[in-house]
């Protein structure tokens, strides 16, 4: 019972600690995919990060943290590590989350109907480990006319350490 001795003590585990947690568990299977647990996802995600990538959440626009980020690099996934999108791809589309043309590589990434809210929508997921991204718009600038609407919260940007990389 909460207050009665009983409990176990918080244990605190530092960001190393944390990491080599996470790269025990993200293991691919024969497929190559990553197939964890929601337990398991929840001790290597922020709770913000397990609600948008596992449960297909959306950030509010304009409060995530690569909206309007310059800096240059790959933006990787959360979840995974898996290369997603260059920075080379990124555009400023006003709608408040992070938004690119293209994937690095088309393989990367996966997509599918998305049909809830009552609009249909192409969602995009990390072909790797299956967390939700975002969604897909025909509405983006060449040369694919298509824009990838992500979510800061599903990313990790790995940036650029040559010169010239900055925010």
């Amino acid at each position: 019972m909460a207050g009665c001795g009983s409990e176990e003590p918080m244990r605190t585990v530092t960001k190393t600690e944390a990491a080599t947690e996470a790269a025990e568990l993200l293991v691919e299977n024969a497929d190559g995919k990553i197939v964890l647990t929601d337990e398991q996802w929840r001790k290597i995600l922020t709770s913000e990060q397990y609600r948008i990538t596992r449960e297909q959440g959306t950030e509010r626009a304009f409060t995530g943290k690569y909206w309007d980020t310059k800096t240059d690099g790959v933006y990787r996934c959360v979840a995974c590590d898996q290369p997603l999108y260059s920075s080379k791809a990124k555009f400023k589309s006003g709608t408040g989350w992070p938004s690119f043309w293209e994937p690095i590589d088309p393989k990367m990434i996966g997509t599918h109907s998305d049909t809830a809210y009552g609009m249909v929508r192409t969602e995009v997921h990390c072909s790797r480990c299956d967390a939700h991204l975002g969604h897909i718009f025909n509405d983006g600038p060449r040369p694919t006319g298509q824009r990838h609407c992500i979510n800061s919260a599903s990313l990790r940007l790995e940036a650029d350490s040559s010169p010239g990389g900055s925010d």
